[in-house]
């Protein structure tokens, strides 16, 4: 399956792994194929974005997406999810109630950011909240020797700052937005900045020195540029 990413416009990064960085603000959707099953993260800022993905994904793997994981709640990472019909969808412990609060908030976030509104509406109507909450670790089997481990890494860039860790060599760590490449960290009104740096030590403890860390936007970076950024974070607030 790993000689055609390219032809899809994906970025390979290890056998069954590679991820797709779309256009408007630079997120990452990320998938992990196995034998019997394959995990997106993230979905994009539209269904529109939800859809594409999903056929690309098809046509790479020759199977529909099984598992969702959903790295935080803001708009471009989860507004596509209601077009994987029957995936199972995954995120922090707090995550679905938070969703389910914050329709208009992503509606409103996701206009302001310049989403057509018709097309913010239409996703936020038929939003998808996780089905299964991850409060410490959790493990998916994929099939064919193929685990991801999801663990609940947050709080930081939001309240509910979900990783992936995909074994091989090199591991993969899916970090979401608590990893920035192609920007500064973005620190919201939803983000807890003093325990950012403890989340990205959880981030680095879960990869090692080894593993290829992908931020949500931006170019894949290792371990010294997650610690870089966790200790520029430090810095500004004053604690080691």
């Amino acid at each position: 399956m790993d000689v055609t990413w390219e032809e899809f416009g994906w970025e390979r990064l290890g056998d069954g792994v590679g991820r797709r960085r779309l256009p408007g603000w630079d997120a990452t959707a990320a998938l992990v194929a196995g034998a019997d099953g394959a995990l997106l993260c993230d979905t994009g800022s539209t269904l529109r974005e939800g859809v594409e993905l999903r056929r690309q994904i098809e046509g790479l793997t020759g199977r529909r997406v099984t598992h969702i994981a959903l790295s935080h709640a803001h708009f471009d990472h989860v507004l596509g999810t209601a077009a994987f019909a029957g995936a199972q969808v995954y995120g922090a412990a707090g995550l679905a109630e938070l969703l389910r609060g914050g329709a208009d908030d992503l509606h409103r976030s996701a206009v302001a950011h310049g989403v057509p509104e018709r097309e913010a509406a239409e996703a936020v109507d038929v939003l998808v909240v996780p089905h299964h909450e991850v409060s410490g670790e959790w493990t998916l089997d994929l099939g064919g020797g193929r685990r991801v481990l999801l663990a609940d890494v947050g709080p930081g860039h939001s309240g509910h700052d979900l990783a992936v860790l995909v074994p091989g060599s090199p591991p993969v760590v899916l970090c979401g937005d608590l990893v920035e490449e192609s920007g500064e960290p973005q620190a919201g009104p939803d983000a807890f900045v003093s325990r950012w740096p403890a989340a990205l030590d959880r981030l680095l403890a879960l990869g090692g020195e080894d593993a290829l860390y992908v931020p949500g936007h931006g170019a894949v970076v290792d371990a010294a540029f997650v610690r870089a950024q966790r200790d520029a974070l430090a810095r500004g607030l004053g604690v080691s």
